[in-house]
């Protein structure tokens, strides 16, 4: 992740140049990736004339200072953040670093209640994105955005779903209109490997659940489903009314997904099954699943990522404060609904 540079870390380059250190261990002094270093150097480096009237090439923190500031207010004077520098940084931590929207970016402001000298809008935030103004942030840091939703079309089913199909799932689940109904998918890692990500999405509040499970098999679905049960004790048949998935073959096990592991001959939830080819009929999963690759983009390999990095990627995901829900977390309406319940 990009790191903004401060004038003490610029002094800290600065002296480790003196001492010969290469960039990539000024790098890791300043725990920054080399990149960082590379671009505060090229910001920085001047020609410094000797006094046998040789030339070399040197860096100074206060050239690479002011470059910092002109590049805030060099695209035009009327820049309103221009002379605001504490809220450019806060926007690109928030977005370089906390992998924020700058709807997200302003919407923290506002709720947390937050004060810097000038006000500023989304649109004006993509506007200097657009205009090279901040010193750390290109569209490619941005989240998909203005993306044209594309079209679908039913697929006639070649044979009957392995449990309850969707279409007598319950009208006051496809209109959101109560807590406790879920969609399910896995995410998938790099190809020949195992291991994967369950995610499961509450509808209403959209908050999400991620398990790692060893490999994309009925098996592990279930036993994920199992502790998840285990975790929620008697809570879970009202945290969990419904489960909605599609039917991959992870999830043909419909009977053990349903199937109580406390309570023998009990049911624990109701799964329904999407039509074939209709990812659309998950659309709280799809949605969530595009915040996941943020994090993990396709080819990762999961055997290689740690059960306590995917819980913070979760944490991330229910802690984001998102438009659909009038940028609240879904954190917090989970814990409402749940407290509710």
């Amino acid at each position: 992740m990009h790191k903004h540079l401060t004038w003490t870390d610029r002094l800290k380059i600065e002296q480790a140049l003196k001492e010969g250190l290469k960039p990539c261990k000024i790098a890791d002094r300043l725990h920054v990736h080399n990149s960082t270093i590379y671009r505060e150097l090229r910001r920085g480096t001047y020609t410094h004339l000797n006094s046998d009237l040789t030339t070399e090439e040197r860096y100074s923190p206060e050239i690479a200072e002011q470059r910092y500031r002109d590049n805030l207010s060099a695209k035009g004077g009327d820049l309103k953040i221009g002379s605001d520098r504490e809220l450019a940084e806060f926007i690109e931590r928030k977005i370089a670093d906390e992998r924020y929207s700058p709807a997200a970016v302003v919407a923290e402001i506002r709720t947390q209640g937050l004060s810097f000298k000038t006000q500023i809008s989304e649109k004006t935030i993509y506007n200097y994105i657009d205009k090279g103004v901040f010193l750390r942030l290109t569209r490619k840091d941005l989240p998909e955005r203005g993306q044209r939703k594309r079209g679908y079309r039913k697929v006639k089913a070649a044979r009957p779903p392995r449990g309850e199909s969707i279409e007598n799932r319950p009208q006051e689940v496809a209109e959101r209109a109560t807590f406790g109904h879920w969609e399910m998918d896995c995410v998938a890692g790099r190809k020949k490997t195992r291991r994967a990500l369950l995610v499961l999405s509450e509808r209403l509040t959209r908050r999400e659940i991620i398990i790692p499970i060893k490999d994309m098999t009925t098996a592990s679905v279930v036993a994920a489903l199992n502790r998840l049960e285990r975790k929620f004790g008697r809570r879970f048949k009202k945290v969990f009314k419904s489960i909605t998935v599609d039917n991959g073959s992870e999830f043909a096990d419909c009977a053990g997904m349903e199937r109580s592991v406390l309570r023998a001959g009990d049911v624990r939830t109701k799964v329904y099954y999407c039509h074939p080819y209709s990812a659309y009929e998950r659309g709280t999963n799809e949605n969530i699943n595009k915040m996941i690759r943020r994090f993990f983009p396709k080819g990762t390999d999961f055997g290689k990522i740690t059960d306590a990095y995917v819980r913070r990627v979760q944490d991330w995901i229910n802690n984001y404060p998102r438009e659909v829900l009038g940028f609240q977390t879904a954190e917090s309406l989970f814990s409402a609904a749940v407290s509710a319940a």
